[in-house]
Parts: structure tokens; C-alpha cells; sequence
């Protein structure tokens, strides 16, 4: 493995020397976070705006090497858990610790044929290392597969570990869907497959908010924001709010800025009041 510092600014996913396994420190989750990248290809289903992977393109992964992942978790794990890997890889003290095991990436995680395989042998893993109830097993997805058997099969088996699905919300209606997501979809869309997500595993609600040509969201835009999660306040765990902390790296991206802490910190509070779900605010 090699010998760079990990930073909230970089999420390359070779960090490690490794296929699908990088580690990267994570705002959010308060510390290292093992990601499982299952889009090699950096295909993806969706085109967010603000997204990093450089060469994003529309598809779905490449066949995955379910072994060879799970040899790498495992290799993984033991220096992380064993050897002095945090030590020297991690400068802030605080951070110092493993948060989560994340299926994130370069891509949407549930486009992967091999989905179900890969959790069941990702948690397989955890039971190990006696992991399971100690470290959180993640799935960060947009939500737009979330519908398939197959799909919810691998949630009921997350949700078997104590684990969690970060959910990505974006915006509340459909122009802002579009503008930020690069999809056509409803908000009654959304809140459907939001409901199915968090009738197989408890699920947070993830929302990037920024400033396009120097204009962050206007009034319109929170409000709709707003009414489409007080109907979901029912049923999700909360709602974790972030700003950018990486470059954007798709083309229309040049006129994406972060908000101030304070300007996100005052919506996350916003959000908080109107709505009456948890919020957690990453600026």
C-alpha cells in the first residue's frame, strides 16, 4: 500500500493500491471510510453536475471480480485493524478511526449485476473481523434502482448488519432534478422509491447544496425541497446536508460554487424547523 496522507479534498480511488477497494476521509462519516468502487468503468446511470469522476459516462459496471474484492476488504481490514495503516495515513488524530464500510464509487453501486453477491460476501467479511454492530456497512445510491427485487434483496441483507442507505436527494422538483441530476423524474417518483429504500433498511436522505453562476438555490427551489421531504419525515432517519469539498469534473461544472459554512449551516436549520427531521450539515 502506499504512503500518502488521506484529505476530505481527495477521493482518488487508488489511495490503497487496489482495485476495488480505496479508502478515503470522509466528512460525513467522521472518519476513514472503506469504499467499494463496483463501477471500474466509471459508468454511471445518472450525470450529476457536481460529480468528480473524471470520464463519467453514461452505462453500467463491467463484470466485478467478486473474489478478488473480498480479498481485498480482507487484506484491507487487517492492516487497517492490525497494522499501523491509520497511523500513518491519517494526520488528524480525531479521524483516526474506521467510520463505515461505504459501496460507493465511480458510479451507481446497484447497476452491478453482482450487487447482491458482493453484499452478501462483503458482510460475510464483516463477520470475520467480528465487525458486525461495530462498524457501519453503507450503501450510498441514487435511488433509481431501488425498485428491482434485486436491488431490494441487497438492502434487506445491509440492513441485516445494522447498516444504512444514504439516499441521494438532490432537489425537489423536476426542473432542479434535471439541472442538478440529469434526470427526468417526478418528485412523487422520488418519494416512492425513498419509501421503498427505507422499507428495507433505515435511510438517510443525502443532499448536495451549492451556488451555480455565483446564485445559490433560490426560494422556489427550497420550498419544493421542503415539500417534498415533510412527506417523508415519517419514515427516514435524517437528512445529511453537504456543500462540495471536491472538484466537480463534469463539463458543466465551471460555474459550481460552495456556499459559505454559515449560508449551509442556516439551511440545514432551516430544514430542521420546517420539516421536523434530524439534519446533519458537512459544508
Amino acid at each position: 500500500m502506499n504512503h500518502e496522507t488521506l484529505t476530505v479534498t481527495e477521493h482518488r480511488r487508488d489511495q490503497a493500491g487496489l482495485t476495488y477497494i480505496y479508502p478515503v476521509l470522509s466528512r460525513r462519516a467522521g472518519g476513514i471510510s472503506i469504499g467499494i468502487n463496483l463501477n471500474l468503468n466509471r459508468a454511471c446511470n445518472w450525470n450529476c453536475v457536481y460529480c468528480q469522476v473524471e470520464g463519467l459516462h453514461r452505462g453500467k459496471p463491467e463484470a466485478i471480480q467478486t473474489e478478488l474484492l473480498l480479498d481485498e476488504l480482507r487484506g484491507f481490514l487487517h492492516e487497517a485493524l492490525a497494522g499501523d495503516y491509520l497511523a500513518r495515513h491519517v494526520q488528524e488524530v480525531a479521524f483516526r478511526r474506521l467510520a463505515d464500510i461505504a459501496f460507493s464509487g465511480d458510479g451507481e453501486p446497484t447497476c452491478a449485476d453482482e450487487f447482491v453477491a458482493v453484499m452478501a460476501g462483503v458482510v460475510a467479511v464483516m463477520r470475520e473481523f467480528e465487525l458486525v454492530g461495530r462498524l457501519p456497512l453503507r450503501l450510498i445510491t441514487n435511488g433509481s434502482l431501488v425498485e428491482r427485487k434485486r436491488t431490494r434483496a441487497g438492502l434487506v441483507i445491509l440492513a441485516s448488519t445494522g447498516g444504512e442507505v444514504w439516499f441521494k436527494i438532490d432537489r425537489g422538483d423536476r426542473a432542479g432534478l434535471f439541472a442538478v441530476n440529469r434526470t427526468r423524474l417526478t418528485p412523487e417518483t422520488v418519494l416512492r422509491r425513498l419509501r421503498v429504500s427505507a422499507e428495507c433498511a433505515p435511510t438517510w436522505v443525502q443532499t448536495c447544496w451549492f451556488a451555480h453562476a455565483g446564485k445559490a438555490p433560490d426560494r422556489r427551489a427550497k420550498e419544493n425541497y421542503l415539500a417534498l421531504l415533510r412527506q417523508a419525515a415519517g419514515f427516514i432517519e435524517g437528512i445529511h446536508l453537504y456543500g462540495l469539498a471536491r472538484l466537480p469534473r463534469q463539463g458543466e461544472a465551471s460555474g459550481l460554487t460552495r456556499l459559505s459554512p454559515e449560508a449551509l449551516e442556516a439551511w440545514g436549520a432551516e430544514i430542521q424547523k420546517k420539516t421536523g427531521i434530524k439534519v446533519c450539515c458537512s459544508p
